[in-house]
């Protein structure tokens, strides 16, 4: 036997996120009321991640389908697919699109397309090769989202303050004081809807007080896009930030995924999106961006993509999937309403309003360090830091137990 010591002896152990922690902790408790409030997936009133009726069928359809071949699809992914992607997320009638200022190219989920954009700042951003940032992301952000830029390169990875956790809501003050201080040629994260964790979003208003900040002080936004339709339930208003800015002819990226619209959690569909100034660059942006996904995934999957397609292309799939959009966000505002009024009824401190005046999956309670490790370790129920939670995630069931402990929570807790 060699005596010659193991290449990976020195391997540190790399710190679990934040998410990964609590369902390893989740997994392990034996306590029969515990209940799992940190999860993205839709989860339906039976307890599951939930698939609309239509995409399961399209599904099926898909992998019957004898005139599909097991062929490799472009590094770019489905032409298709990048399309009907583009077309949801700015409209058809769109200036960018009719001026062909648009590269859009199919990525692995939303951490896939956010990399690829970031591999393509650090390379084409600046005219100075030695670009590194600033990225301003938002505080609190997806924990994911500071390493995807540093892998990239992009070392200086800065913050800027949105959630305002003694008032429950977005910060603007604080936000706009910040990006005005941001050093020209910023790159700016902006959730399009849907913020994760907090679930709170900005109105049309503050929108354009964010985005005139943007223009005035030369910042590029990077728009996230992660659950278009299952914010407000119209994949119009949800992206209207987005189309503004084109409107604008701003330069600037956005990552698509379709998991949480379409249910395709294990599929890992993505999209990128690049509107440039002018067209004279397209080429030279989508062979760069072409280059980067020979390195990263050679080549994106290709079924989850004709499952977004097939949807996106048959009028009367369109209509289905909206009206399923719907049912979901109408679901999640139901439990939003029951959450307030039974904090309200229990007398918990503070003003819950908030909690109806969010959309999406996600909203913050509001709670301090001390109040979520009593939840967890008293009352086995598992939220992310500050109290956010996946509404989806509360049903007839739990309902109770879980404003309950919020209850106690808030009442025993500093």
């Amino acid at each position: 036997m060699s005596s010659l010591s193991s290449a990976f002896s020195d391997t540190p152990m790399a710190t679990i996120n934040t998410e990964g922690k609590l369902w390893a902790a989740f997994s392990r408790d034996p306590h029969h009321e515990k209940v799992y409030l940190a999860g993205r997936e839709y989860v339906g009133e039976g307890g599951q991640a939930s698939v609309l009726p239509l995409i399961w069928k399209i599904k099926q359809q898909i992998g019957a389908d004898p005139t599909l071949h097991p062929e490799y699809p472009s590094p770019l992914g489905l032409q298709e697919f990048s399309r009907r992607a583009t077309e949801l997320a700015l409209g058809r009638d769109s200036s960018a699109l009719v001026e062909n200022r648009v590269v859009g190219v199919q990525a692995v989920g939303t951490a896939g397309a956010v990399r690829l954009g970031a591999e393509l700042l650090k390379r084409c951003c600046c005219t100075s090769s030695s670009w590194n940032g600033p990225v301003l992301l938002s505080s609190p952000c997806d924990e994911s989202l500071p390493g995807i830029f540093e892998a990239a390169g992009i070392r200086d990875v800065q913050y800027y303050r949105y959630w305002d956790g003694e008032h429950r809501g977005v910060s603007m003050e604080k936000m706009l004081e910040d990006l005005e201080k941001a050093p020209e040629q910023s790159v700016v994260v902006l959730y399009a809807a849907g913020h994760y964790p907090t679930g709170a979003d900005l109105s049309q208003e503050e929108w354009k007080g964010v985005i005139d900040v943007l223009v005035r002080r030369r910042l590029l936004p990077f728009f996230l896009l992660p659950a278009q339709g299952l914010c407000s339930g119209d994949v119009e208003l949800d992206s209207w930030a987005l189309r503004y800015c084109v409107s604008l002819g701003l330069e600037l990226l956005c990552a698509q995924s379709f998991s949480h619209s379409f249910g395709l959690y294990g599929e890992r569909v993505g999209h990128l999106l690049c509107i440039l100034k002018e067209n004279s660059n397209l080429l030279a942006v989508q062979a760069q961006a072409e280059k980067i996904i020979q390195t990263l995934w050679s080549r994106p999957p290709a079924e989850s993509a004709r499952v977004v397609t097939t949807v996106l292309s048959n009028p009367a799939h369109l209509v289905e999937w909206q009206e399923g959009l719907k049912g979901t966000v109408e679901r999640c505002m139901l439990m939003r309403e029951r959450l307030r009024e039974k904090l309200r009824l229990l007398g918990s401190p503070g003003s819950w309003e908030h909690l109806i005046k969010l959309g999406g999956l996600f909203c913050c309670i509001g709670l301090t360090v001390q109040q979520v490790e009593f939840l967890l370790k008293r009352k086995h129920v598992y939220v992310l830091p500050g109290g956010c939670l996946n509404v989806s995630a509360i049903n007839r069931r739990n309902l109770d137990y879980v404003t309950e402990s919020i209850h106690l929570a808030l009442t025993s807790q500093p």
